[in-house]
């Protein structure tokens, strides 16, 4: 069973995955609370029950689960999961002073733009950072 088929199942269909079947605790182990809690955190009429098994992360699987089941009401929900941008001038000066990428963020409001070429040339011709 796939993570999004619990998250589907507290939307939308109501019908519950771990509900006295022989596989049991296969589902309760394929069920992700992370995962779960993130893409209920998107909606605004549900972000209050995930921040609330967030403090309850202790629980077990099926809880959590049956708690979000029972308590969420039907409706389709659907949103985009945030991704980290990919940009290659943020990467570039990530590798070049070995920055994390909020460092490497910040010294790109910083650097010129003829600094971030001599940066982009010693990277393409591979010269290291001394």
């Amino acid at each position: 069973m796939k993570p999004f088929d619990y998250v589907n199942s507290i939307n939308f269909t109501k019908k519950n995955l771990m509900k006295n079947t022989a596989n049991d605790e296969l589902a309760e182990k394929d069920y992700v609370p992370f995962l779960t809690n993130k893409s209920l955190s998107y909606f605004t009429d549900t972000l209050l029950y995930a921040n609330e098994m967030n403090r309850y992360h202790f629980l077990d699987k099926k809880l959590q689960y049956e708690f979000y089941l029972n308590s969420i009401r039907k409706k389709k929900r659907f949103a985009k999961w945030a991704k980290a941008d990919n940009n290659d001038e943020v990467m570039m000066v990530q590798e070049y002073f070995k920055f994390s990428p909020q460092k490497a963020k910040a010294a790109l409001k910083v650097l010129s733009t003829q600094q971030k070429d001599i940066i982009k040339h010693k990277m393409e011709n591979g010269i290291k950072n001394d």
